[in-house]
């Protein structure tokens, strides 16, 4: 068939994010590998950006360990606190059964009544220093329940600046335009000093592999399939033929008019040929040729 195209996927860049350009590295028919540096947008303010969000993850962090230290010290407090609890109910209950003793002993002419005073002072005494010591495990209880609060909040904290950090050195590194393929540029519509918006189409890359897109009749694919081989002829390039291999079959048809019987017969009408596109790949090196998309091809397919 001579109704058959020079096809490529043609890749349309465009920036993952909006600024100036202040480098650019490239024109138009530019040839460039997978990888390469096309062009640099201001980095200035995402640079920033970065240094902020790495400044208040530093800070969190460090909240964070403080809050470490702080529930440490608090359990320490705790335990000292328990034991003095421990001591002031032991001195509670001695000071209680003293009273008592004392008590007994100046209703029956024992001791004197300052014994029974003092006996009654050092109950009150230890009262007084067990419930103080159970205040103060009150107070340390309540305040290690606030520091682990605070601990898990600035957890949560640290993985969302985190994410946020890493979101910034993203967006920086998207300052960095490079090419997502090999290939060649066309459509550059950009100069230093543009301003680019995310997701708009500064240029365009056609890659290097370039394939056919031969539309045969439909009385001709029967005995296609993949693998066959193909002779490629190219207007471009009269008398050289080049080898390929049929790729795939599209499963759709396009149909188009012709009149049959031939015109000056009589009762002609108007019968529809279906066309089948069949993709057909290069078989050898093309790069030193310039078979761009859109050149016109005649490609044979060998059925048999």
């Amino acid at each position: 068939t001579d109704d058959a195209f020079v096809e490529a996927h043609t890749i349309y860049l465009s920036p993952k994010i909006s600024g100036q350009i202040v480098e650019l590295f490239v024109d138009d028919n530019t040839a460039v590998e997978q990888g390469q540096i096309i062009a640099q947008i201001d980095s200035k303010d995402y640079q920033i950006a970065v240094n902020d969000a790495q400044a208040r993850l530093q800070k969190a962090q460090a909240d964070f360990n403080s809050s470490k230290s702080d529930i440490d010290k608090i359990n320490a407090i705790t335990k000292q606190t328990k034991n003095d609890i421990d001591s002031a109910k032991s001195k509670l209950e001695y000071a209680n059964s003293d009273y008592y003793r004392y008590k007994n002993a100046y209703k029956d002419g024992s001791v004197t009544k300052q014994d029974l005073d003092n006996a009654t002072k050092n109950l009150e005494v230890a009262r007084s220093q067990y419930l103080k010591a159970q205040e103060a495990l009150k107070a340390s209880n309540n305040e290690l329940r606030a520091t682990i609060s605070k601990k898990s909040s600035k957890y949560a904290e640290i993985k969302r600046l985190k994410a946020q950090l890493d979101a910034a050195e993203l967006n920086l590194s998207y300052t960095t335009i490079v090419s997502p393929k090999k290939g060649t540029i066309t459509n550059k519509n950009v100069e230093i000093g543009t301003w680019v918006e995310k997701a708009h189409p500064i240029l365009s890359i056609v890659p290097n592999d370039c394939y056919i897109i031969a539309n045969f009749k439909e009385t001709q694919i029967a005995n296609m399939k993949k693998g066959q081989k193909v002779i490629i002829k190219i207007d471009t390039y009269k008398g050289k033929t080049f080898k390929g291999t049929l790729d795939s079959i599209q499963r759709s048809s396009g149909a188009k008019a012709s009149l049959f019987p031939p015109e000056n017969a009589v009762g002609s009408y108007v019968k529809v040929v279906q066309r089948v596109p069949v993709k057909i790949t290069f078989d050898e090196d093309i790069t030193n040729y310039n078979i761009v998309p859109g050149l016109s091809v005649v490609a044979k397919v060998r059925v048999k």
